[in-house]
């Protein structure tokens, strides 16, 4: 499968680009008097990747809101419901770490079609990148984490319906289990879920993915390497996917206020370099979304995050 049928239409690459990506940073949200959400980095990112040559301007595209239907298709209902008209009770607003507002769930529509459409790169180019993304605490009925839906099952969901693929792996390097994922497609026989994560970490009830890897706090760069690497060796030969997503977090870095784990700078860039090319050797396409990232500067998680998509345009050229 190496087209995006017409059910997804897309506004044309720009002319020369090398990889298109996608950014919904111009959409904010009033964040509340406490919460820890780094909203600010998705703009800043936007600016490094164009200030450092990794992307041009024109070569960033933004997505219009998701469809309604396509929420549907993959959460429950109710819970849809309230979401969509504020209705929230305030353990489930305190449980999001998220204040609701009509301009939160705007972003996050335009964060569902952002990752829909970079998937739909991938499969017609071998590779797309969202600027954001990676949404995988948000299960059937709950938001939470700072994840309102998830986009991973979204996306999967759509690509299915217009007949795009079958068979998905998601690689969730985020320093915190894809719990959200794990619920909504371990269940499925055609999506392979892989989660690498920081062991007595948030959440701390684990849905069971197929594959998680569970490393004790600490862990540097050359231990998580080699777990990883191993784990891929047993997700890519197991999911014989049409698709990977690859949950890029910045925050198993070593300063990550929220981490545990002591991956540094050139590590994580290793990281990156591992499941792209682990990919690539495989004749996957590949989907880049960014996850969390909680450094006490943010300018330490926009560093991240630049060099993966550095790494991911890398991969493409």
């Amino acid at each position: 499968m190496t087209s995006v049928p017409a059910a997804l239409p897309q506004p044309d690459a720009p002319p020369g680009a090398r990889v298109r990506a996608w950014s919904h940073s111009r959409f904010t949200f009033p964040l509340g008097p406490r919460s820890r959400y780094p909203l600010d980095k998705y703009a800043l990112l936007r600016r490094r990747v164009v200030g450092d040559g990794s992307l041009r301007e024109d070569d960033i595209a933004e997505p219009l809101p998701i469809a309604w239907d396509a929420v549907l298709r993959v959460h429950d209902p109710v819970f849809v419901t309230r979401m969509r008209t504020g209705a929230l009770e305030v353990r489930e607003e305190r449980v999001l770490g998220l204040q609701w507002s009509e301009q939160l769930i705007e972003r996050t529509l335009r964060g569902l079609q952002g990752t829909l459409a970079a998937a739909g790169d991938a499969l017609e180019t071998g590779h797309g990148i969202m600027l954001g993304g990676g949404t995988h605490h948000a299960a059937r009925a709950s938001a939470r984490g700072f994840c309102v839906f998830n986009d991973l099952a979204v996306a999967t969901s759509e690509l299915r319906r217009a007949g795009a693929l079958r068979r998905v792996l998601v690689i969730d390097c985020d320093v915190h289990q894809g719990d959200g994922t794990a619920e909504l497609l371990r269940p499925d026989p055609e999506a392979f879920t892989l989660s690498v994560q920081c062991e007595r970490n948030w959440p701390f009830v684990r849905i069971p993915s197929d594959l998680d890897v569970e490393l004790p706090q600490g862990t540097g760069d050359d231990d998580y390497l080699q777990a990883l690497d191993a784990a891929l060796d047993e997700a890519i030969g197991g999911a014989v996917a049409d698709l990977a997503f690859y949950v890029a977090g910045a925050d198993p870095w070593e300063g990550d206020k929220l981490g545990r784990l002591a991956l540094t700078k050139p590590g994580l860039r290793a990281r990156d370099e591992l499941v792209l090319d682990r990919c690539a050797r495989a004749g996957l396409p590949v989907v880049v979304t960014l996850a969390g990232g909680y450094a006490p500067d943010v300018r330490d998680t926009v560093d991240i995050h630049a060099q993966t998509i550095a790494a991911a345009v890398a991969a493409a050229a």
